[in-house]
C-alpha cells in the first residue's frame, strides 16, 4: 500500500520516511518558459485559470520537469472574491485588481455556493489527478479569509493595501469581522468541492498575517481558520490542510495548536528549534528562501542541507517560505530537487 501511497500524506502521518517530501508553492506557472507560452496562447490569466484542460496542463507542467512529489492545482486566490460578487481583472505585470466591495449580505446568500460557483476548479483536479502517478499527490487550496479581505478592501495586493485593511480592522471592526466571516464559510465551500474532486491536501494560505496585534490575529486568523478546519472535516473530508500564516512570527505556536490544521507553512524567518517544537503537535513545511533559490550556488547548497538535517528527525515536508520567483533559473529549482530526492539522512 505504501509504494503507491503519497510520499505526502505519508510524511504528514508521521510514517517513518528514507527522505521528506517535496514540492514548491507557485511551482506551476510564471518561472517555466513553457507556461509563458501557453499563458500568451490562451489570451489572459483568467482564460487560463477557468479553462480546466489548460489550467491542468499547467498543473502538470512542473511535474513532468522536476520530481516533485506534490502538484498543486493552478488557479489563483481572488477566484473566490470573484465568486462572491466582485469585478476581477488582471492588468499585466502587476497582478489581480478588484472592484468596489460587493454588499455583504448579497456575498453571505452565495458564501455557501462557492464550491458549485467555481466548479471548473474542481474539473481541474479531476484532470491533474487523472495525469499524475499515484504516488504523487493533488493539492488544493484557498486564499484565507484575511488575506482575501485585505485585497477586497483596497481592490490590489501590495502593502498599502494591507495597512489599508489592517487599518479598517481597527476603525470598522464589526464590518471586517463580518467579511472574514463570510469568507471563511465560502473558503471551507471552495475546499471542500476540491476535495470532493480529487485534492488529497488543502492549503491555506494566509499569506498576509504579518504586524498584527495578537488578539487581531486570534480574531482574523486563528478562528477564521479554525472555523474552516471544522467546517471541512464535518463534510466528511479526510484529506489533510496545511495551514500557511506567512509572517504570524511568535503567533505561529497559537496558529499551531488553535487552528486545528494538520501541517504549518513556515516563512523564510523560522528558527530551527522553533521548527522542532512545532513538530511534536503538526507537521511543518518550508522555509527555504526564494530569493536564495533564484541566488543559487554554494549558499544554497548548503541552506538546502541544513534545513534537511534540522527538520527530518520529524514530520517535515521541503518547500518555500513564499513562492518560486519567476525570474528562477530552472537548473537552480533542478538542484534542490536533486538533493532533497537524493537524500538519505546525516
Amino acid at each position: 500500500m505504501n509504494a503507491i501511497r503519497p510520499r505526502l500524506l505519508r510524511a504528514i502521518d508521521r510514517e517513518p520516511l528514507d527522505r521528506p517530501p517535496i514540492w514548491f508553492m507557485r511551482q506551476a506557472g510564471r518561472c517555466l518558459p513553457e507556461y509563458r507560452e501557453l499563458r500568451a496562447k490562451a489570451g489572459g490569466f483568467l482564460n487560463l485559470v477557468f479553462d480546466p484542460k489548460l489550467a491542468s496542463e499547467v498543473t502538470l507542467q512542473p511535474m513532468r520537469r522536476f520530481a516533485y512529489d506534490a502538484a498543486v492545482i493552478f488557479s489563483d486566490i481572488p477566484v473566490v472574491p470573484q465568486a462572491l460578487g466582485q469585478q476581477l481583472w488582471y492588468e499585466e505585470g502587476e497582478g489581480p485588481r478588484l472592484g468596489p466591495l460587493p454588499d455583504l449580505d448579497a456575498m453571505a446568500v452565495l458564501a455557501p455556493k462557492v464550491g458549485e460557483i467555481l466548479g471548473s476548479v474542481g474539473e481541474t483536479i479531476r484532470l491533474a489527478r487523472a495525469g499524475l502517478e499515484p504516488e504523487r499527490a493533488v493539492i488544493g487550496f484557498a486564499g484565507a479569509p484575511w488575506t482575501l479581505a485585505t485585497y477586497m478592501l483596497q481592490g490590489r495586493g501590495g502593502d498599502a493595501a494591507r495597512a489599508v485593511a489592517r487599518t479598517r480592522a481597527f476603525t470598522e471592526r464589526a464590518m471586517v469581522e463580518r467579511l472574514v466571516d463570510i469568507l471563511a464559510e465560502a473558503t471551507a465551500s471552495y475546499l471542500i468541492m476540491q476535495a470532493r474532486a480529487g485534492a488529497q491536501a488543502l492549503q491555506i494560505f494566509e499569506s498576509w498575517a504579518e504586524l498584527m496585534p495578537e488578539d487581531l490575529f486570534e480574531r482574523l486568523v486563528i478562528q477564521p481558520h479554525a472555523r474552516i478546519v471544522a467546517a471541512v472535516k464535518a463534510a466528511g473530508v479526510t484529506a489533510p490542510v496545511i495551514g500557511f500564516p506567512r509572517g504570524s512570527g511568535a503567533l505561529v505556536e497559537r496558529y499551531a495548536l488553535e487552528s486545528g490544521v494538520q501541517v504549518v507553512g513556515l516563512d523564510v524567518q523560522a528558527p530551527a528549534a522553533l521548527g522542532r517544537k512545532l513538530q511534536q503537535t503538526v507537521a511543518i513545511q518550508g522555509a527555504l528562501d526564494p530569493l536564495l533559490l533564484r541566488a543559487g550556488g554554494s549558499e544554497l547548497t548548503r541552506r538546502v542541507d541544513g534545513l534537511l538535517r534540522q527538520w527530518s528527525g520529524g514530520p517535515y515536508i521541503f518547500n518555500l517560505g513564499h513562492g518560486v520567483l519567476p525570474d528562477t533559473p530552472l537548473e537552480h529549482i533542478e538542484a534542490v530537487v536533486s538533493q532533497v530526492t537524493g537524500w538519505r539522512g546525516a
